[in-house]
């Protein structure tokens, strides 16, 4: 879908294009290395480091944009599927689906806890959780989806899902056809179970605690 954004033109033009260059290429190193120093984004993007650093001073304003660009999608996916009125579990199976296509969880199993979140990263995080209670009560409301399956099952899950990587780096098609393969079964888990589950869901405490920056 084009972008309903007219586009820029001169040196505002140029800096719009050098920002989304260099955030795929911040994207493909730190998910690849979270340790790899600043100028290797800039390497990848083909841009100075003077560049880069005039418009993200630090790494870890790069680090804390990728995710938040990564959580406000995940935002926007869920808001859609909250929104579908069909059938329920189409609509959590397809949000589940455009999750991992966009592979939204990569960064969080990488980058959590090597940057600082900002007060809006939270809040965000805080609506992503209503979204997804509100997405699993309604699948499960419909008859589609188990009983014992919770809302906080959902970051685990995707999580998992995200770590599937095959063993040529770099091969996105054959890394997505697999991530796909596995949400299937785990779909097919989730709709039709067979037993329950053991333990409970991870707690809040559990899921937030990895965002604390490490040492």
């Amino acid at each position: 879908m084009e972008s309903a954004q007219p586009r820029l033109s001169g040196r505002r033009g140029q800096a719009a294009q050098n920002d989304e260059r260099i955030l795929a290429a911040a994207r493909e190193v730190f998910i690849g290395d979270p340790k790899a120093p600043i100028s290797a984004v800039a390497a990848r993007a083909g841009v100075g480091i003077s560049a880069l650093y005039r418009r993200w001073p630090s790494k870890e304003d790069l680090l804390r944009r990728l995710c938040r660009d990564g959580l406000r999608l995940y935002l926007d996916a869920a808001e859609a599927a909250v929104r579908d009125e069909g059938d329920a579990w189409n609509a959590f199976a397809l949000f589940l689906r455009r999750i991992v296509d966009a592979d939204v969880h990569s960064l969080t199993v990488r980058l959590a806890g090597t940057f600082i979140p900002t007060e809006d990263m939270f809040a965000d995080a805080r609506r992503s959780g209503e979204l997804n209670e509100r997405l699993v009560a309604r699948t499960k409301a419909s008859g589609g989806l188990r009983s014992d399956f919770l809302a906080e099952d959902l970051t685990l899950v995707l999580e998992q899902l995200a770590a599937i990587r095959p063993g040529v780096f770099g091969d996105a098609r054959r890394t997505q056809e697999l991530r796909q393969r596995y949400l299937a079964l785990c779909l097919d888990g989730l709709h039709n179970p067979s037993a329950t589950l053991p333990g409970p869901p991870p707690s809040d405490a559990e899921l937030g605690s990895r965002w604390a920056r490490r040492t």
